[in-house]
């Protein structure tokens, strides 16, 4: 069976039986027995998660939340109801409301990724969306990661659930008798989690469909190697089935990547599992000149982009597909991923043509606000009735016509 199907049979088991289709597959899928009054996160067990955030953690968290609440805040410009007189006998405007609720995946596994917590939340709060919703696969002994749960708090959300997969998806889209429904679903996941929102979109709005980290790389002959390695090692960290690319303009960068790489990984605890990353998904490409190199990369339309060359800002102008671009040789991706400002969720599989990083404007919706007065009606009357003839809508025509014909 197929990841797709195996997904279709959670949404719908889950769409039937609700809580009980959730702790069942809570049981199968992370090992963990819970009772129905389980599944929410209760006061205490947020009170107990507090203590983890020791002074210097706490102080690194508010330093990468301060950051990107201060970035998040600029994209708030420009996204307020406005209404404009284009005569005085006609008023145009777009009205910005919040989305009235979402539910945040926040992925499980091995580490806590308390800086996706930061990166979904931090924007919805600002865009003023009123619940909030969070959801985690529980740990072995029942619990969610203190540090999750504690930045949770920090950022004042108190429904969370230990729920996670494709089932925590359908969850969130269809509700159950323990979970009420959200408007909308964002952050990272696995393929199972990424499937089924793709299969609940249209129930739900979401984010993205978001698929293993990429990274490319835009080298010169100067480009530091050791930083090159270093960086295409980070993001083969997040797990199997990424891309990882240097595009150079110098035979010899490549080459000692190429060295660099099997030195500095073989130093690192989960080097297994990296080196089969990079085995899979590596390629180091030697290109002619940077123009080529910039065709190359526009047409992957990485995750994230870095310029290591001599005058990057003057390369970033050609970049036209790319999540995010990082310049200079001390911008590297891990800035973005935790603490630089700007959101690390991000698109992948060459969605960058098309899609943007989250932002402040997920969370807002536009409403067109259109009002004439009785002389600006009759203005368009013309214009108005001749288009409504064309296309043969005689109704429209007369739900014109109605407010005019004594004035005729």
């Amino acid at each position: 069976m197929d990841v797709e199907q195996v997904v279709k049979k959670i949404i719908s088991d889950v769409k039937e039986n609700g809580d009980k289709a959730l702790l069942s597959y809570t049981k199968k899928f992370d090992g963990v027995l819970l009772t129905k009054s389980q599944l929410k996160v209760s006061k205490q067990e947020i009170k107990d998660s507090r203590p983890v955030l020791v002074d210097e953690v706490l102080k690194a968290v508010k330093e990468a939340k301060r950051n990107i609440e201060n970035f998040h805040k600029k994209q708030i410009h420009g996204r307020k109801t406005w209404y404009r007189g284009s005569t005085k006998t006609v008023l145009l405007g777009e009205k910005y409301t919040p989305i009235e609720s979402i539910g945040v995946y926040i992925p499980g596994g091995t580490a806590p990724l308390i800086s996706s917590v930061l990166m979904t939340v931090i924007p919805a709060r600002l865009a003023g969306v009123r619940r909030i919703v969070a959801v985690t696969p529980p740990q072995k002994n029942g619990q969610i990661n203190k540090y999750v749960l504690a930045v949770l708090d920090l950022l004042r959300i108190t429904e969370v659930y230990k729920i996670g997969g494709a089932q925590a998806i359908a969850a969130l889209a269809f509700g159950t008798k323990t979970i009420q429904k959200v408007d909308k679903i964002v952050g990272p996941g696995n393929i199972y989690v990424s499937t089924a929102k793709k299969l609940v979109f249209g129930i739900v709005d979401i984010d993205m469909i978001a698929g293993p980290s990429e990274i490319a790389i835009i080298a010169d002959k100067d480009a530091n190697p050791q930083y090159i390695a270093a960086d295409l090692i980070s993001q083969a960290e997040h797990g199997k089935d990424g891309r990882f690319i240097l595009v150079t303009t110098s035979k010899l960068v490549a080459e000692k990547v190429n060295v660099l790489i099997k030195k500095q990984v073989a130093l690192l605890p989960r080097r297994k599992a990296i080196e089969e990353s990079l085995d899979k998904g590596r390629e180091l490409l030697v290109v002619k000149n940077m123009d080529n190199a910039v065709s190359i990369i526009n047409q992957i339309a990485p995750e994230h982009l870095e310029l290591h060359v001599s005058r990057p800002q003057k390369l970033a102008k050609k970049i036209k597909n790319a999540g995010a671009i990082f310049l200079g040789e001390y911008s590297p991706v891990s800035t973005g991923d935790y603490i630089a400002g700007p959101n690390h969720v991000l698109p992948t599989g060459g969605m960058a043509r098309v899609f943007s990083p989250l932002s402040v404007d997920d969370f807002l919706k536009k409403s067109s606000v259109i009002c004439y007065s009785k002389k600006g009606l009759k203005k368009i009357k013309k214009s108005l009735s001749l288009l409504a003839d064309l296309e043969g809508m005689d109704a429209h025509k007369k739900a014109l016509l109605i407010r005019l014909e004594r004035e005729s």
